[in-house]
């Protein structure tokens, strides 16, 4: 008897992903959700699991299901919740039940406030060029790879990236402590989410929680150039092996970045940036504890062309670029911005973010872009003033975000017309384009903007 499987919030992005995994493996699928965007929407509907009618219904829940897996989009008071806890059917979280499903295999944990999407991407490339097996959840859509999770009951090693986030709203423990890895890697603390976390020290706390959780001869990976890091990684703690890293020594060469090696030579990337070579020494590190050795992880991180929307090339010819990236958070502004300017430092750097999270939005948060866009020879911040009153926040005047970044000549936008105005309006010889953000920048086609600015 193939088990059954109702999703209550299908359409959340780890969720439709696993409960697609779990139609493959035959599992007998039935989810619901209040509103399901796509490519959630299309892809569930293409295997016949997109639910036929949006809401909630008590009636899907019966006591024939083998579990019930809770997504954080729901809430405490959802009626399919209330009608599973009253038939007493197994409710899991999706960290929860990925644990479940991966008792016997070795499990490997990627964490941190940045990098975790990439490193999490470079190892599970690393692996499949090397045809190893293994099961994996990642945060972003990969190329080559059909979906964002794969569970299977071969595969001895899951790769999972976890963040530090509830795993449910009946269940407030970070996402990552539900996976009890055998090895983790933290690339990087740095505060966001002011809304999860509202301080600084509430959110360390998270990642020295999955550090301590460690069980004996665990292995904690971590970025040893994070002065929190530092201390968390350094922490003595029993039968746990640390192995800290730091920027994979590396050159750049014609507007290419090349891994600097004594035994392999130079080995060329299609990636770029300071915070990459860190995330590459990270993903190197981790693979030679699942058995890769030097070579073939050299051998591999040549083909490895980044996760999507990391530091996508919209346009380029030989004098110019466009780039967009997911940066949102004030430690990926900076570091992104950094890496677009070394990487052509002959070339003016036009670099813009979007205001679109709550945390960035709110007043309280937005000292921590002070000098985030130092790198950038023209700095440029957007924001719809839409969104602010979509999340209930206060108004925010233009001068208030100059006051924030600390740059008086900041380019401030909050009409996308006029933002896409100024953008065209620039001469683009010799000058490249950063645009980053976790929104659309008020629905601005970004790809037909680069062309028509890099002709």
């Amino acid at each position: 008897m193939s088990q059954k499987v109702h999703f209550i919030a299908i359409g959340g992005s780890v969720m439709h992903n696993l409960a697609i995994a779990l139609h493959r493996q035959g599992y007998q699928i039935t989810g619901s959700d209040d509103e399901i965007y796509d490519p959630a929407s299309s892809r569930l509907q293409k295997l016949g699991l997109l639910p036929a009618e949006i809401g909630w219904f008590p009636e899907k829940i019966h006591q024939g299901l083998d579990a019930v897996i809770l997504g954080m989009h729901a809430r405490k008071d959802n009626p399919e919740l209330a009608r599973a806890q009253e038939l007493g059917i197994p409710i899991y979280s999706y960290p929860e039940y990925i644990y479940q499903q991966s008792q016997n295999k070795q499990r490997v944990v990627i964490a941190g406030s940045h990098g975790k999407t990439t490193i999490t991407s470079i190892i599970l490339h690393a692996l499949r060029v090397n045809n190893r097996q293994f099961d994996y959840l990642v945060g972003a859509q990969l190329e080559g790879f059909e979906t964002m999770v794969k569970l299977t009951k071969s595969a001895p090693l899951i790769v999972v990236e976890g963040d530090e986030y509830p795993a449910s709203p009946t269940d407030l423990a970070p996402k990552f402590l539900h996976y009890h890895p055998h090895i983790a890697l933290i690339s990087g603390i740095a505060w966001d989410h002011y809304n999860v976390f509202p301080t600084w020290e509430g959110y360390v706390q998270q990642f020295e929680q999955l550090a301590d959780s460690l069980s004996k001869s665990g292995v904690l990976v971590f970025d040893e150039t994070d002065d929190m890091l530092d201390v968390i990684g350094k922490n003595e703690r029993v039968d746990v092996r640390p192995v800290p890293y730091n920027v994979h020594p590396h050159k750049i060469v014609n507007g290419q970045t090349f891994l600097t090696t004594q035994a392999y030579g130079d080995v060329p990337l299609l990636i770029f940036g300071e915070h990459n070579m860190k995330n590459i020494s990270g993903a190197l590190a981790v693979c030679e504890e699942v058995g890769l050795t030097q070579e073939q992880f050299y051998r591999a991180i040549q083909t490895f062309k980044g996760a999507a929307n990391r530091m996508e090339t919209l346009a380029k010819n030989a004098h110019s670029a466009a780039f967009k990236d997911f940066a949102h958070a004030p430690s990926k502004v900076e570091a992104t911005t950094k890496a677009a300017k070394s990487q052509f430092p002959a070339r003016e750097l036009v670099a813009c973010v979007e205001l679109h999270t709550f945390s960035s939005l709110n007043k309280n948060f937005l000292g921590q872009y002070a000098h985030k866009l130092d790198a950038a020879d023209v700095a440029v911040v957007y924001y719809n003033p839409h969104t602010l009153a979509h999340k209930r926040l206060e108004p925010i005047e233009p001068e208030e975000v100059k006051a924030a970044f600390q740059r008086p000549s900041l380019e401030v936008f909050t009409d996308k017309d006029a933002l896409q105005a100024f953008l065209t309006s620039l001469s683009w010889k010799n000058k490249n384009l950063l645009m980053m953000s976790s929104g659309t920048f008020g629905g601005l086609e970004l790809k037909e903007l680069a062309s028509q600015i890099i002709t």
